[in-house]
């Protein structure tokens, strides 16, 4: 019984201590390239991102947004024009992971519990 309580207690402090590494610093600035998936399709847009504002070319159209970090890894962007009522609403991002030339992240309508997952990359 006691060697099974160690064994166990080994076991979850091993894995309690492990975290996954983000340096989302590298990836505040820059020019990038996103692939999301929805259902069986992908969608990809190219954006650059200075330290006030994101420039995105999707499907031909350019939008551009302000943003606001909340901290090192999670973004609020708003549309700066909005052309119709779903462009009003805030955008809220989350880094996940990262690597040396990519990052991974969940983003969502501000409010909303329904995410969605996609890799962006740097050009």
């Amino acid at each position: 019984m006691k060697l099974k309580f160690y064994y166990i207690l080994s076991v979850l402090a091993l894995t309690s201590c492990y975290q996954i590494e983000r340096n989302c610093k590298d990836y505040k600035t820059g020019a990038f390239y996103s692939e999301v998936n929805i259902g069986d399709k992908t969608f990809t847009s190219n954006f650059i991102r200075t330290e006030k504002l994101q420039i995105e070319i999707y499907e031909g159209k350019t939008d551009s947004s302000s943003v606001r970090w909340v901290n090192n890894c999670e973004v609020i962007y708003r549309t700066i024009n909005p052309k119709n009522r779903a462009e009003r609403k805030d955008v809220h991002l989350k880094i996940l992971t990262t690597t040396d030339s990519s990052y991974t992240f969940e983003y969502s309508y501000v409010g909303e519990t329904n995410k969605q997952k996609g890799v962006a990359f740097k050009k």
